[in-house]
């Protein structure tokens, strides 16, 4: 199944914990593209270091909340810690499209909510994820990345 997950880190060595990460998420999948890393502002709580942020694209065997479990998993490991929302983090992995499906899961710590709720609302996801999938459509806004960064960008 195709996958698309966006990498975020603004504390400690950032490109360490996304090596990091990209290397474990390599044991979930096959990651087939790679947006290039991109500086960003952070977003929400802005006192904060900036993010570095990219999207990468993959194909898994994992049923949506096995992978989700798994990515958790991922940062946990690395040393993420859930103090405050948009806080700063040493990784945060999420799944923004799963195939072209649409899911809402909600088991109370982790709701797992498919595509990414937020996600055409933010430059830091749209335009890593523009560069490896410009003409991908979003299953319910129904317009393509490419139109939803445009649209983001006026």
């Amino acid at each position: 199944m195709r996958v698309y997950i966006g990498i975020g880190s603004n504390l400690g060595d950032r490109k360490k914990y996304i090596r990091q990460a990209l290397e474990r998420m390599c044991e979930l999948m096959s990651i087939t593209r790679y947006s290039k890393p991109y500086r960003f502002p952070p977003y929400g709580f802005t006192h904060q270091p900036d993010f570095i942020n990219m999207v990468i694209e993959g194909d898994t065997g994992l049923e949506p909340s096995h992978l989700l479990s798994e990515l958790l998993q991922i940062e946990q490991d690395l040393g993420r810690q859930r103090a405050a929302r948009w806080g700063p983090r040493v990784i945060d992995l999420d799944i923004l499209f799963y195939e072209d499906i649409t899911l809402f899961v909600n088991d109370g710590a982790n709701p797992l909510i498919i595509p990414h709720p937020d996600m055409h609302k933010r430059e830091f996801v749209l335009k890593p994820l523009a560069d490896i999938a410009p003409d991908y459509v979003h299953p319910t806004l129904h317009v393509t990345i490419r139109e939803l960064f445009d649209a983001l960008k006026k």
